[in-house]
């Protein structure tokens, strides 16, 4: 088989196994997809791969519900460097104001990939915000949301920073969306992953 197709067959792989063994708390497999240095952006943390980990266990402990469906999937591959594209939902149960909501958000995930001693792995992934929206599960239940407090957030995740919010998280609040000066930043910093840059870093920000 061309080995440029094992390398996509194998990147998707990594890509699927990271959303399946992450919702299923399968903590020990889940770091095997990440370098030791991968790094992981969300709205709700920011860090390594294993304070990503450590964070989502204590999560799990406080009932926090996070999901993740994947969708389509593109990958540029130079080399030892790779970056995927990955269309994505991620979903979250909470309480809101008393009233159990589901948040569900679409986007993709921005994934700088690098094939180290014949091993494809994670260094980053970066998710891009497109659009969410926030339901409460019971469709007749009376919810008002504090607007002043989701104006705050950027349009492409600002109910989902708001259900993070009301569950006691820190959020991001300069993620990338579809449109504007910080995905193309996202853009240009993966266009210099795969012309073998390093990744620029302040603090646990990028670019």
């Amino acid at each position: 088989m061309d080995q440029d197709l094992l390398d996509r067959l194998e990147l998707r792989q990594l890509i699927d196994n990271w959303a399946i063994w992450r919702d299923a708390g399968m903590w020990d497999k889940f770091r095997t997809v990440w370098h030791d240095d991968g790094r992981m952006m969300a709205t709700w943390t920011q860090g390594t791969a294993d304070e990503f980990i450590a964070m989502n266990k204590e999560g799990w402990k406080k009932g926090v519900s996070i999901l993740h469906f994947l969708g389509g999937h593109t990958a540029e591959i130079n080399g030892t460097r790779a970056v995927t594209q990955t269309k994505m939902t991620i979903s979250q149960r909470g309480d809101v104001h008393g009233v159990s909501c589901d948040v569900v958000c679409t986007g993709r995930f921005y994934d700088f990939l690098e094939k180290r001693k014949g091993k494809w792995g994670m260094c980053l992934r970066q998710p891009i915000y497109e659009k969410d929206r926030l339901d409460a599960v019971d469709a007749n239940a009376p919810l008002t949301l504090e607007q002043d407090l989701l104006e705050q957030f950027p349009v492409g995740y600002r109910h989902l920073a708001y259900i993070q919010t009301k569950v006691g998280y820190e959020v991001e609040r300069n993620m990338p969306g579809l449109k504007g000066e910080r995905v193309e930043e996202l853009y240009a910093t993966g266009s210099d992953w795969l012309a073998g840059k390093s990744i620029s870093w302040s603090g646990n920000t990028w670019g």
